[in-house]
């Protein structure tokens, strides 16, 4: 398959932003969630959607909704394990994930982590992106093993399967192509680059 198939996980609870689905708050002309589609339709497809509960209030986007695929909300790795399977029943061999709270992604992203090599993790101003990545699917057996043994952090799991980092700068006077709105504050002060 040439069409690299990308998942946004947006599977989190939200509890710093009061809960309920940050994706969907107002950003621009949408929402959050459709910022992040239309940043990475030009780079990848098809596209998806990480999320657990009512699949329907995703309707607007046009996407495929994804629940995690294990119960009792484990965090982001169920939703890395819900993008390896879909798109291994697509037939292909890597997945692009990203997460659900940045809509400043870079245009190039899929490209540099696609030379890098999978599995490659983003990283800016020094610090990793973990769900910012590329994923070869024959990760999913493992990934499905180590949660169900407890692991939950992203970053551990990268390293285990030697994960590249690729360094993508920011852009001078712009902000981090990966700053999370994770809170009201994030949201409010990231307004200004829109």
């Amino acid at each position: 398959m040439d069409q690299l198939p990308a998942v946004i996980v947006a599977g989190g609870l939200a509890r710093r932003m009061g809960g309920g689905d940050k994706g969907l708050l107002p950003w621009g002309d949408g929402t959050i969630l459709s910022a992040i589609r239309d940043r990475l339709a030009p780079q990848a497809g098809p596209l998806a959607i990480n999320a657990n509960g009512d699949p329907a209030r995703f309707a607007s986007l046009g996407l495929p909704v994804l629940p995690d695929p294990v119960p009792g909300h484990p965090g982001p790795l169920a939703g890395l394990l819900a993008a390896m399977d879909w798109a291994a029943a697509l037939g292909a061999p890597h997945v692009l994930t990203v997460p659900g709270d940045a809509p400043f992604l870079p245009a190039d992203l899929a490209a540099r982590l696609r030379a890098a090599g999978a599995p490659a993790l983003a990283a800016s101003g020094g610090r990793a992106h973990p769900i910012a990545a590329l994923w070869p699917v024959t990760l999913a057996d493992p990934l499905r093993r180590d949660l169900a043994q407890g692991l939950r952090r992203v970053e551990s799991f990268a390293q285990a399967h030697a994960a590249r980092v690729v360094n993508i700068p920011i852009p001078p006077g712009g902000p981090d192509p990966f700053l999370n709105l994770n809170t009201p504050e994030d949201l409010a002060a990231a307004a200004r680059w829109l």
